[in-house]
């Protein structure tokens, strides 16, 4: 297994990395090449059809196109087919800066796309858009050629096509149909699209000696941003930090090199994560090195909307003893992804390895056990059923936690409001030394294995 230090770690994104596409033209020898060719003659026999007996004329890219996407989806939730823009789309993302209208979206389970939260001090937040807002229709500024009708419901819509909808040039205009509790009927909301700029870090002080550190997405700039938060934070508490709380909560993952440097940040030695796949540049190991932030007490929050890159960081700090999580399971995505740039800028995205705890410890399906579980009462009383049920086991053609440990019997699947339940007991938790002692002890042994520490508390 290819060992590697986080410092040559480039380009991966949410658990995923981009790769230079490589066109193999032998298709093989004997049988094997045989059954290759009869592949493609029915793929061929079937094209030749359509062309010839549809009762319409239809586009041959647009049909090899939708060839692709189906035969992606034929093996995982994660690996897929990206057009140009979709491709363009997930650039930008990473860059975590686009002109927009500056809302975090999701799919619920009814077809609709929900608001997550608006970003503050963006076009949606100036307008008054709210989290958990249901965006019932989108009415764009250049609606496309083949619209009937100005606006088109969302109901049955893929993010990606609501994301490119939403999104054009600064200073353009585009109404959406929101409907909210209250709302007799949905109402438009007219917003006119600025510079976006997604700042994945904040923190503040939330008493004297007690730090709290959001991250809410791992983009290109995440570690630079959370080492000048950081450095904020510590001029802030005069006599160091007594404990801090890192709260990876409904963060989705992002870019796996940042999620390293993150955790590394804390880790001062020993192996952060490592992959395997079926090729030998999928066989790697990241690791840790000694410099970074001194040992004070930390807490890490979770919950099932902390997937990929998140869970990475949750459980490498597990591993090493170095804090407790707390909160709920993590959602459970434990594949990694490479992007494949093809010739015509389109991509393709496609699962290429598994990846593993220091400890060995695979999280595909199951998810992350925090240390101390503490429901979360803005979710169990405000929030959609969707959103508080949807793991990683829950999509469609997931890989197992069998075919992570193929030879491991498993036993099952197992910023801060006064009413964040969670922090307030992250704090609690900080304040008391008790639950630290059995990770001293562990991280003197030098042990990376299991949580050291096991407790439920009530909210």
């Amino acid at each position: 297994m290819r060992r590697t230090s986080n410092r040559f770690l480039v380009g991966f994104f949410a658990g995923t990395f981009v790769a230079s596409l490589v066109v193999f033209s032998g298709l093989g020898t004997g049988t094997f090449a045989a059954n290759r060719y009869e592949d493609l003659s029915l793929f061929s026999d079937v094209l030749r059809l359509v062309r010839t007996s549809y009762v319409e004329d239809v586009d041959e890219a647009d049909l090899i196109r939708g060839a692709v996407r189906g035969m992606l989806a034929e093996l995982d939730p994660h690996s897929s087919y990206m057009d140009r823009s979709q491709h363009r789309e997930m650039k930008i993302d990473t860059k975590g800066e686009f002109h927009g209208l500056g809302i975090e979206i999701s799919k619920r389970r009814d077809g609709f796309i929900e608001v997550v939260a608006p970003i503050e001090g963006t076009p949606a937040w100036r307008v008054g858009l709210r989290a958990r807002d249901k965006i019932v229709a989108i009415c764009p500024t250049v609606v496309p050629e083949d619209w009937t009708e100005p606006c088109r419901g969302t109901k049955g819509m893929e993010l990606h096509e609501a994301v490119a909808l939403m999104r054009g040039k600064k200073g353009t205009a585009i109404t959406i149909r929101i409907f909210r509790e209250g709302f007799s009927e949905p109402e438009p909301y007219t917003i006119r699209r600025d510079v976006v700029k997604v700042v994945s870090v904040d923190g503040r002080m939330v008493e004297e000696g007690y730090a709290y550190v959001r991250v809410r997405s791992f983009q290109e700039r995440t570690t630079k941003d959370l080492l000048s938060v950081l450095e904020r934070l510590h001029e802030e508490s005069e006599g160091g930090f007594q404990g801090m709380v890192l709260d990876l909560r409904d963060n989705p993952g992002g870019l796996l090199d940042q999620a390293v440097k993150v955790a590394d940040l804390w880790v001062k030695e020993g192996l952060i994560v490592y992959t395997k796949g079926r090729v030998e540049s999928q066989q790697q190991e990241f690791l840790a090195q000694p410099e970074g932030e001194d040992g004070y007490p930390m807490v890490v929050l979770v919950n099932a909307g902390s997937a990929s890159a998140s869970e990475i960081v949750a459980g490498a700090l597990q591993d090493h003893h170095r804090a407790l999580l707390l909160g709920g399971n993590t959602f459970g995505k434990g594949s990694v992804q490479t992007v494949y740039p093809l010739r015509d800028q389109s991509a393709l995205r496609l699962t290429t390895a598994l990846y593993y705890t220091p400890a060995g410890r695979s999280i595909q399906e199951v998810g992350i056990e925090p240390d101390i579980s503490v429901e979360d009462e803005r979710l169990s009383e405000e929030a959609p059923k969707a959103r508080r049920n949807i793991r990683e086991k829950d999509l469609k053609g997931h890989f197992t936690q069998e075919d992570a440990n193929p030879e491991a019997e498993v036993e099952g699947s197992g910023g801060a409001e006064p009413t964040d339940v969670p922090l307030a007991r992250a704090v609690e938790v900080l304040k008391s030394w008790t639950y630290f002692d059995a990770l001293r002890a562990a991280q003197a042994e030098g042990v990376v294995g299991e949580p050291t520490v096991s407790a439920v508390v009530q909210p």
